[in-house]
């Protein structure tokens, strides 16, 4: 994403500054005549701008742009009102004045970036994007909630642009269009409560059939109260109220019966029921892409055992079973590897699967022994949390380096590493290629979460000879 310049640069007017490249926060980047980064907030690459300069350091300076002398062809006017730079702006996409494609082009730099420079590692080969629909994806999001007196209204949205307070929001573009149609409808409602004043939150989580809302209450709701979820409820067909008294652990359904929270993966013929604090992917499209995709790369074998780490609920455990031989699924939580041994016996009914097993570790604090211990798999699908997988990199590296640890143990021969922050998978490719005698043979980005700056991805890392 950077801005190509024969020859030396013209000077600037006074004040005005060259965008050369995005950062990972979509901050555009310039430097000025002395050499000091600028990150311009609302900025793009190619453009002139000016900018009023917002905090200084000696090194760099962070800004917000406030004219634009030349444009960049990349830009777009923004599909949501609230998305911008003015003040009350909606602080949940950062990205929505990029043209779609660009984006994708924007997390790619950043992930290749990451990949040599914290690691020097490069993929022999780059992926396609993984790409689905770039508006109404995101089935899970958490809703800030809060009575302003001042105004007179109750604030159903994400936070402001940098700040902690809830954007006036009326629509938003990246939920499903009945959810974006359900926002006026809830302030409303909490604005008749009795217990407007002490319900922060509502998540959302959507399944194939249901629109579940967790409502965190700090106080016991009034019988008054619960029928008015129950009326709303009636009158917007899907949703599901579940309740959260306190901890995530106290979460429970308003009225049991009813249509169940699930999501389907039809190409495996695999349904998985969760719970709306369960984890699930964001974006049910490219998540089925994704699957499909990771066990392709995978290239299994209807012999071969894989082990799947950080499991969850069994998304890619699941899909595995029915490819291949066997399949162990490792997750560090007691209760997702409950809550996946029952998904587990729901699709197995009337259908045979690979022998599947589900096990608990503490998965920042592998072994060698504990890998040992776990037995020879052909391969490895990696999926962990923003942390990444260390200690995991950590004591198959070991195992290379000192094999004597492992006597009749042999390493995968294919790791399929599904990230969701590029600088731990950087740092984990490094330990894979320069320690533990892989090569990086593939990587690309997943578009998980358009108009963000997050970057997901996907790599491949194979045994080398």
């Amino acid at each position: 994403m950077t801005g190509e310049n024969d020859g030396a640069k013209p000077k600037l007017p006074e004040g005005w500054l060259a965008v050369d490249a995005l950062d990972i926060e979509a901050q555009g980047v310039a430097r000025r005549e002395d050499g000091k980064v600028v990150f311009i907030d609302g900025a793009l690459p190619t453009e002139l701008v000016s900018a009023r300069v917002t905090r200084r350091k000696n090194n760099w300076e962070q800004a917000q742009l406030t004219e634009i002398h030349r444009e960049s062809s990349q830009r777009v006017r923004p599909r949501c009102p609230h998305f911008g730079l003015h003040e009350g702006a909606c602080g949940g996409c950062k990205m929505q004045h990029l043209q779609a494609t660009a984006q994708v082009a924007m997390k790619q730099r950043v992930l290749e970036d990451n990949l040599w420079h914290l690691a020097k590692v490069r993929p022999e080969r780059v992926l396609r994007p993984i790409e689905g629909p770039s508006w109404n994806y995101r089935w899970r999001a958490r809703f800030s909630v809060r009575h302003v007196r001042k105004k007179g209204t109750v604030l159903v949205g994400f936070h402001e642009r940098k700040s902690r307070y809830v954007a006036d929001i009326r629509e938003c573009h990246v939920v499903p269009q009945h959810v974006s149609d359900l926002l006026m409808p809830l302030r409303a409602l909490i604005g008749s409560m009795d217990a407007i004043e002490t319900c922060p939150q509502i998540e959302l989580a959507c399944g194939d059939e249901v629109t579940a809302l967790v409502l965190r209450h700090l106080e016991p709701l009034s019988a008054g109260d619960l029928a008015k979820l129950r009326a709303f409820a009636r009158e917007h067909p899907g949703v599901q109220w579940w309740l959260q008294p306190k901890g995530p652990e106290t979460v429970h359904l308003l009225d049991e019966g009813g249509p169940e929270l699930a999501y389907a993966l039809p190409e495996f013929g695999i349904t998985m029921p969760f719970r709306p604090t369960d984890f699930t992917q964001v974006n049910p499209y490219i998540n089925r892409v994704l699957v499909v995709t990771a066990l392709r790369l995978l290239d299994v074998q209807p012999s071969d055992r894989v082990i799947d780490w950080f499991c969850g609920l069994g998304n890619f455990t699941l899909p595995l079973a029915t490819r291949v031989r066997e399949v162990l699924g490792i997750e560090g939580s007691e209760a997702l590897v409950a809550r996946s041994r029952e998904n587990l016996a729901r699709n197995a009914a009337g259908r045979r699967l690979a022998l599947t097993q589900f096990a608990a570790r503490n998965l920042f604090d592998m072994t060698p022994q504990q890998l040992v211990a776990d037995g020879v798999a052909d391969r490895w699908l990696v999926d962990p949390p923003r942390e990444g997988a260390f200690a995991l990199a950590k004591a198959l590296a070991d195992l290379h380096q000192q094999p004597e640890l492992g006597s009749g143990w042999n390493a995968p021969q294919r790791i399929v590493y599904v990230s969701c922050n590029p600088a731990t998978l950087a740092r984990d490719a490094g330990l894979l290629v320069h320690q533990a005698g892989y090569r990086c043979s593939a990587a690309g980005v997943v578009n998980m979460f358009p108009h963000t700056a997050h970057v997901e991805s996907i790599a491949v890392f194979d045994r080398s000879p």
